[in-house]
Parts: C-alpha cells; sequence; structure tokens
C-alpha cells in the first residue's frame, strides 16, 4: 500500500512538471509573460514617426537618426567608469543616478544611460563599447523640422515618465511620445508599432539564439503620415508678423473648417526641442513666466473680444425681431446708464445698423441690448435666449479643435450674476457691457475666428481642425464634416455683412483696403487692467480684428489678438490686411505696410515697471 501511494505521488508530481514545462514552452505567448524569464531578452526595433506635412504637401516634420546609450543592469561588471563618463560625456554623479534609475526600474531590462547622441558622438563610440558589458548602442528617430514655426501646432516629442509607463504598458523606459500639439493628439497613430525580437539565453547569460525560432518576433510598422490643414508658408508670414508681440492670430477656411494659421507669440524653433539639449531649452522657455512662449495665446487667452461681438448682438436683435436694419438709436457721445454716461468715440449722431457697424457705435449697440432683454417679461428669460444665440456660435465652450489643450471662454449665463447680484437684484442695464463685448464676455481667438467664419458661411460652421489626412485616406472624424447651425436665420446676414464691409470702405478700417480684395471685417479695442500694489489699474488697451474675405465665397476667416496693441486698426488690423492678402494673392503688394508691421515692436510696452499678477476677471465678473 506504501508502495503504492508512494507511486503515485511521484506520477501525479512528475506530471504536474510536465504540464507545466509544456505550458510554458507552448502555450505561454503573452509578451509581458517572456519579459517576466530571465532567460529571455527582448531587444526592440523601432520605427519611424510618420511624416507631417502641411495642406499643399509641403514637408513640415521628418526625422533624423539618433543613438542611445542603453544599459541593463545586471549585466553590468567592474568598469572604469571616469573612462566611460568621459567617452559619453557625462558627469560621475549624472552616471551613478542613471543606473539607480535603472535598476529602480528593472535590473533585468534595458534602460536609457544617455539619450540622443548625435551621428558623430555615435561614430567615436560605437567601437569601444565592446569594453563595457551591460551596455550597449540602440539606433532611434529623432524629429527633424523642415521650418522653424508651428511649434504650438507641431508639439514635441520626449522621454516617457514613470505616470506613462504606469498609465500604458506599450512603453517601455527611454521610449518618446508626443507631449503637445499634434505629435500628442495622434500619437498612436504617428508613433507606428514597435517590432521585437526574443532572444534565448543560456545559464551564463549568453545568447544562444531566438526564442521559439522566432515565431513570436514582430515586425516594425511605420508611423501614417499626417497632412494637416496648416498653410506652411501663412503660418511662417504670420510668425514673422508677430515678431516682437504677444497675442494670437487664427485664420480658418470657412467652407471646411480647417485651420489655415494657428499662431501664438511669442513663440519658438521648434527644433530646439530635440536632442540633448531638449530639456535645458525646454526649462529656459516653460519658466520665461513674462513672455510665456510655451503658453499658446491663439487657443488659451480669453480677453474681452471687443467691438467684433457687437456683430452678434446685432444678429440676435434681428432674430428676435425687436429691431430692423433701419431702426436708429441716438449717440450722445456715449450713452447713459442711470445718470452714468459710458463714452464713444464715433463722433455722436443717429445711427442705424449699418452706421452702427462701421462707425463701430457704443449707443447703438447698447440701445440693441436693451431691446433685446426688453422683448421677455423677465430678465432671466432674456438671459436664456441670449445665451442660448450666442452659444451656438461656439462660444462659451470648447469648439471640440482637435488639439490635445484649449479654454472655454465665457458666455455668462442668468446664474452667473444671480451668484454675484442675487436673484433678480440685475438687469440688462446691470450688464450693459456685454452689448459692446466688454464686461464678462471672454473669447478665445480661435473662438473669434470660428464666430467669424460663422458669419461668413451665413449662419453655419464647421468645427475647427488641423487634420486633412492620415496616410494615404482621407479618415478624419465625421465630427469635422458635418455643419453646425447657429441660431440665426440666414437672411438676418447680409445687412450686417454690409456693415461689415463698410468698416473698410468708410468706417474704422477704410485706411486697410487691399486692392481688388472686397473683406468684411470689424475693429475692437479692448480695455486692459492689471493689478499694481493692490491697485486695479488701466494699461494699454488691447487690438483686436476680425475679417473675412472674399465677401461672396469666402476663402479665409481670420482673427487677431495683440495684447497692448492700442486700437483694433493700429495692429491687428493691420496684420490680419496682411494676412489676407498673403493667402489669397500669395504675394504683399503694400511693402511700406509689411515692412513697418515686420519691424514694428510692442517691447517697449511689455517693458513696463509692473508688480502683482495680470488682472483677470473671476468667477462674479470682477
Amino acid at each position: 500500500m506504501r508502495r503504492l501511494l508512494l507511486s503515485s505521488i511521484i506520477v501525479i508530481v512528475g506530471f504536474t512538471f510536465i504540464g507545466r514545462l509544456s505550458y510554458l514552452q507552448l502555450i505561454r505567448f503573452a509578451p509581458n509573460q517572456i519579459l517576466e524569464d530571465p532567460a529571455i531578452k527582448a531587444v526592440y526595433d523601432y520605427p519611424e514617426r510618420g511624416y507631417i506635412y502641411d495642406r499643399n504637401g509641403k514637408l513640415l516634420v521628418g526625422n533624423q537618426p539618433a543613438y542611445d546609450v542603453m544599459v541593463i543592469p545586471r549585466e553590468t561588471k567592474a568598469l572604469d567608469t571616469l573612462e566611460f563618463c568621459s567617452l559619453l560625456g557625462i558627469s560621475q554623479e549624472r552616471f551613478d543616478f542613471q543606473i539607480e534609475k535603472a535598476r529602480r526600474y528593472s535590473p533585468r531590462l534595458p534602460s536609457v544611460l544617455v539619450p540622443q547622441l548625435s551621428k558623430e558622438d555615435y561614430a567615436g563610440l560605437q567601437e569601444k563599447m565592446r569594453k563595457y558589458p551591460g551596455f550597449y548602442i540602440q539606433k532611434r528617430s529623432l524629429r527633424d523640422y523642415k521650418t522653424n514655426s508651428g511649434a504650438n501646432v507641431l508639439g514635441y516629442i520626449s522621454e516617457v515618465n514613470e505616470t506613462d509607463l504606469r498609465a500604458n504598458p506599450y512603453y517601455r523606459a527611454g521610449e518618446l511620445k508626443g507631449r503637445t500639439g499634434i505629435e500628442k493628439q495622434y500619437e498612436e497613430i504617428l508613433r507606428g508599432r514597435k517590432g521585437v525580437k526574443y532572444i534565448q539565453k543560456d545559464r551564463f547569460n549568453r545568447d544562444i539564439g531566438p526564442y521559439k525560432d522566432g515565431k513570436l518576433d514582430t515586425l516594425p510598422k511605420l508611423g501614417k503620415e499626417l497632412h494637416i490643414t496648416i498653410d506652411k508658408d501663412l503660418q511662417e508670414y504670420g510668425e514673422r508678423l508677430m515678431h516682437g508681440k504677444r497675442g494670437g492670430i487664427v485664420a480658418i477656411e470657412p467652407s471646411t473648417g480647417e485651420i489655415l494659421a494657428l499662431i501664438s507669440g511669442p513663440t519658438y524653433d521648434p527644433a530646439l526641442l530635440v536632442g540633448r539639449e531638449r530639456s535645458r531649452n525646454y526649462s529656459k522657455l516653460h519658466y520665461d513666466s513674462i513672455a510665456r512662449p510655451t503658453w499658446d495665446r491663439s487657443i488659451l487667452a480669453e480677453p474681452s473680444p471687443g467691438s467684433p461681438f457687437k456683430t452678434l448682438n446685432a444678429l440676435v436683435a434681428l432674430q428676435e425681431g425687436v429691431i430692423d436694419p433701419d431702426t436708429r438709436f441716438t449717440c450722445y457721445n456715449g450713452f447713459y446708464v442711470g445718470n452714468h454716461k459710458k463714452g464713444c468715440h464715433c463722433g455722436g449722431g443717429v445711427r442705424d445698423m449699418n452706421s452702427g457697424i462701421y462707425k463701430s457705435c457704443n449707443a447703438y449697440f447698447a440701445g440693441t441690448f436693451r431691446k433685446i432683454y426688453g422683448k421677455y417679461e423677465t430678465t432671466d428669460e432674456g438671459m436664456d435666449a441670449w445665451e442660448a444665440h450666442m452659444k451656438s456660435f461656439g462660444l462659451g465652450d470648447y469648439l471640440g479643435v482637435d488639439l490635445p489643450t484649449g479654454r472655454p471662454g465665457r458666455i455668462p449665463s442668468k446664474e452667473f450674476y444671480d451668484k454675484w447680484y442675487g436673484d433678480n437684484r440685475w438687469a440688462s442695464s446691470t450688464i450693459i457691457s456685454n452689448s459692446i463685448g466688454q464686461g464678462e464676455v471672454a473669447l478665445t481667438p480661435i473662438q473669434l475666428a470660428n464666430m467669424t467664419a460663422a458669419i461668413a458661411n451665413r449662419g453655419f460652421y464647421y468645427t475647427p481642425h488641423v487634420i486633412k489626412e492620415i496616410g494615404n485616406n482621407i479618415e478624419i472624424n465625421a465630427e469635422f464634416t458635418e455643419r453646425k447651425y447657429t441660431t440665426i436665420e440666414p437672411k438676418h446676414f447680409e445687412p450686417v455683412i454690409e456693415g461689415m464691409a463698410n468698416v473698410y470702405n468708410v468706417g474704422t478700417a477704410r485706411w486697410l483696403k487691399i486692392p481688388d480684395i472686397d473683406i468684411a471685417g470689424k475693429t475692437g479695442t479692448v480695455e486692459n487692467f492689471t493689478k499694481i500694489d493692490g491697485k486695479r489699474v488701466q494699461l494699454t488697451d488691447h487690438s483686436l480684428f476680425s475679417a473675412f474675405a472674399p465677401i461672396k465665397k469666402p476663402k479665409i476667416a481670420i482673427a487677431v489678438y495683440i495684447e497692448n496693441g492700442y486700437y483694433g486698426s493700429r495692429y491687428a488690423g493691420h496684420i490680419a490686411s496682411l494676412m489676407i492678402e498673403k493667402y489669397i494673392k500669395g504675394a504683399i503688394t503694400r511693402t511700406d505696410l509689411e515692412k513697418k508691421m515686420l519691424e514694428k515692436t510692442l517691447e517697449h510696452e511689455y517693458a513696463k515697471p509692473l508688480s502683482g499678477e495680470p488682472f483677470k476677471i473671476n468667477e462674479y465678473g470682477w
């Protein structure tokens, strides 16, 4: 009996071992499990990231070879670290830190010791690496920029961190991923798929050949190329115009919603964030808290829109039936709210809609705004109607643009004002500044450009986007090809557009006309406040301008925002007219104006001594 029991135990244990070995050798194929086996080494083959082209097929971003010095901590042996550090061009302290970091990540898996060697450094090092067991050189590709513009759109790539590694098992220590812009938004498309070879090792830790004869190995798959909507020449030109200025320029093709230019000033050369100097350069850019070159003003700045917003109040009033194009208001060089007079620079007189727009009369739009609210029994009802119209233009919320950052702007609601003033404690006269695009209204430059595109289209827009084609196919999200209609009927746009055309013909931008191009636009001058030593102080106004051209079959809608740029037609208006001419004609005829805008800066404004944080409207409208 004992003999039978012993034999049974031996048989059971034997079958258990056989079953386990069979599972390990024949069934278990999961890569993550394979990597847990110390007798198997994974060697990765990294593909090139996808190329990025502009709307006309011009290359924006390609690739260049780079080389990482890798380390597998458990395979290293005693070495002359001073000699090795000298070869690598790093300090002893840096070497020790990287080795310890690699050991914490995994003693068995490779980690980057020194990233992104140049071809010259690689050539001098490769022959000497055989002296240092546990270290080897791995080839990868870095971005190679064919433009010095568009850093805010294109984005950059950098080494994955511990958070990335925990969040996504695809990545390994030392690999690169998109951090901002298109590189981040379309990371999975651009990165492709890395290949891997599994190498079997013997008990002496020597390579003895492919694991399972290479059946589990995979080939790398190249990243897909992207064609984006940006016009390379227009983007570069706009960034030149923004030299020495802070603000944003956004140009959109109204018929498609494609973003032609997305410019933030000041900016930086995207090539600065490539190679071994990337971290140092990024720190310098990121911690520049004055100019803030890494902060994309085109989609993050939220200034008051100023007078361009008057066109929307005109459209809402027409749709609500409280005025018609012939409705008149008298301007007394301003208008009164109770006994308090608010100024106007139109010169005074009787204004209809056309002259109200092209002379930018504050009194006309204050009267219009009151009529919108006066139609309803309660202010709350009037506010709900006004808010719904404004939001139908994509305001007060994220537009859904295919970039990984952005701001919603602000279209205030009744809840907003109830929180500040109290329920039934406010009226249209309390918030009258919204009639002229001041007060609590805030728009990002891209929202202002999109609003202008909706006017150009006579009542609809497409979600602005930067993707045009993926690979050889047009595979963009259907969200970007669906029309979004405003609450305004098409018939109401013509009188407003006529007024915007007269801004160029006889109004506030009459000296900005472009030969042979009909333009509809609107100037904007926005009050600018800050806090100095705890006091609210008014600084030089911001300059805004929005326009589209040609008036019939528009090709471009544009918004320009210049911080401390004086009145609307001064800097923003000049820049907008040059951008429009550059895009439509391909060349500039007004070379004197171009020279002036390229050379003139606002550094003298930005150099004025200030203390404290920039003044911002808080949630209560302060």
